[in-house]
């Protein structure tokens, strides 16, 4: 079925999830273009796509290629690292913007993401969220593979997600691993994988080991965050380094994270002796 609002724009940062949906837009038999992000997306990723390139301070350039590529809606997804302002090539619509931009980014990662979003939506453009663009992303409810939780690690996944949203208040991140109660270690600016491969040096009586497997990794939206941009993400690698740390398994929001490759993911989960599974939105709300 195609979807509304003529060709998609994605603007795509680094990582897997902007190919994804580009993909998966495409597949469903929607036109896109790719505005991709200097330094962020990768070259050899977008090049199967109608793209163009643009520095993070290019604005006017973005908004002419997406007018000229007739997008109507547009998305942004993918890894957006914060730039050195003093060394960001700009235009003249981007450094009009660069103040404001500038004053975003102090405040966190969603307010800069916020800011970025509302300079689109200025110019006439209906902007969606990555859900919306690829809706067979979305993590669903409940087991995804042949495993589900146990009792002792659904504790464990209550834990986990008060303490993401305690993170989630302070912009910090959107993902901790609790094992048996004990809060091993929560995500900051280093990113999911990152956070995971620290784990794996932990003791293993810590955080188990692939013959007895314990421990858990949540990733959960932030409170109040830009549902639009930046929900959280899993993948292959995801599976591969919890099941590396010796961790049972891994928990997201169903309906408000994004599974990149699930057939693979289920795949490498039900091999590795890992869940995935999907809780409730009111989980997110248990004291």
């Amino acid at each position: 079925m195609v979807e509304s609002g003529g060709t998609l724009g994605i603007i795509a940062g680094g990582g897997e999830l902007p190919i994804a949906i580009a993909q998966a837009a495409q597949d469903g038999g929607r036109a896109i273009f790719v505005v991709a992000l200097d330094g962020m997306a990768r070259p050899s990723d977008v090049g199967q796509f109608p793209h163009g390139f643009v520095s993070l301070g290019e604005l006017g350039k973005a908004i002419k290629l997406l007018r000229q590529a007739g997008c109507e809606e547009v998305t942004l997804a993918g890894k957006v690292a914060r730039p050195e302002f003093t060394k960001l090539r700009l235009d003249t619509r981007g450094a009009l913007a660069l103040p404001r931009i500038m004053a975003a980014a102090l405040k966190g990662d969603d307010a800069l993401l916020r800011a970025l979003l509302a300079i689109f939506e200025k110019e006439g453009m209906r902007v969606i969220g990555s859900a919306q663009a690829a809706r067979d992303l979305l993590a669903p409810l409940g087991p995804l593979g042949r495993l589900q939780p146990s009792p002792e690690q659904d504790g464990d996944i209550r834990h986990a997600i008060r303490v993401v949203a305690a993170l989630g208040v302070l912009d910090i991140g959107q993902a901790a691993v609790v094992c048996e109660g004990l809060v091993l270690a929560v995500e900051a600016a280093e990113g999911t994988d990152a956070m995971l491969a620290r784990v794996a040096t932990l003791p293993a009586a810590l955080r188990g080991t692939p013959a007895k497997r314990k421990g858990v990794l949540v990733k959960a939206a932030k409170p109040h965050q830009e549902r639009r941009v930046d929900l959280p993400v899993i993948g292959v690698r995801t599976v591969e380094l919890v099941a590396e740390a010796g961790l049972s398994g891994i928990a997201v929001e169903g309906g408000a994270a994004l599974i990149v490759g699930r057939a693979r993911v289920v795949e490498f989960a039900n091999h590795h002796g890992v869940f995935v599974y999907g809780f409730a939105p009111e989980d997110c709300k248990r004291e």
